[in-house]
């Protein structure tokens, strides 16, 4: 009977899910956050992105279409995100969903890791997650969907990202208890948790040419795949839970690793 349902009723995803919608991406000038923003606009939606850098937030913001918005914040300023938050009020924005992508990652043994280094990782990746949403909270409308941006170092223990792997924990943790929360006013939180993925983060990791290369070589050889993800295929999974279509979809996570943590 429900394969019976399920033929009857399915059909083409719309590719204008999200036509007459606001959407909102934090770190959305580069890598897996502007492939986002690029694939929300072209389903109609009204993007605004954030970033800390300025130039790079224009020309991001001059690709995606008329309405789009490009805001100067760096996630791990709490003023910045309260200032966010009362930016988009003036402007009368309502939000129908709200990517919480910007984060940052530096690969550290146990052993040279100090204060600043986890400062710096759970400011940005963890608490500017969470008082960037606390910000955002009385803009969302009914139905609204955030995403959080996890990782799949919350569940493999790899060497060297203890202090990255534990933010991305806690934010898989806050999908649950914040949609716990944020239910009673119609909004929903989810996880995407990338493997590894083609983009410029890893450019930032402080690494000589060769050596950079080595730790890409390595990180493929423990991919299923055999390749790292494009941007863009995160991008899908982050419009899905995004999209109504993912309604039912609540406090979860979606891995997308090329099997990476389950092979």
């Amino acid at each position: 009977m429900w394969a019976m349902l399920y033929l009857t009723h399915s059909k083409e995803i719309d590719m204008n899910r999200f036509q007459g919608k606001s959407v909102l991406i934090t770190g959305g000038s580069s890598g897996i956050g502007l492939a986002a923003a690029q694939a929300f606009a072209a389903e109609g939606a009204r993007v605004i992105i954030t970033g800390r850098d300025t130039a790079s937030l224009g020309e991001a913001v001059q690709n995606l279409g008329d309405g789009a918005l490009a805001i100067r914040s760096d996630a791990s300023d709490l003023g910045d995100a309260r200032t966010l938050g009362n930016e988009l009020a003036a402007q009368g924005v309502r939000l129908d969903a709200a990517f919480l992508n910007a984060g940052v990652v530096k690969l550290l043994p146990f052993s040279d890791v100090t204060e600043a280094d986890w400062d710096g990782m759970f400011d940005t990746n963890v608490k500017g997650a969470f008082f960037t949403l606390q910000a955002l909270k009385p803009l969302l409308n009914k139905g609204a969907s955030i995403v959080l941006n996890g990782s799949i170092n919350a569940h493999i223990g790899m060497a060297q990202s203890s202090v990255y792997a534990a933010s991305k924990a806690a934010l898989i943790s806050l999908a649950k208890t914040l949609s716990a929360e944020l239910l009673p006013i119609g909004a929903r939180v989810n996880v995407v948790s990338p493997g590894p993925v083609a983009t410029p983060i890893y450019s930032k990791l402080g690494l000589e040419a060769a050596q950079l290369e080595a730790v890409a070589a390595q990180i493929q050889s423990q991919i299923p795949l055999g390749r790292f993800a494009t941007p863009q295929e995160i991008a899908s999974t982050v419009l899905h839970l995004a999209a109504t279509e993912s309604a039912f979809i609540v406090g979860t996570e979606i891995i997308t690793d090329g099997g990476m943590g389950q092979l």
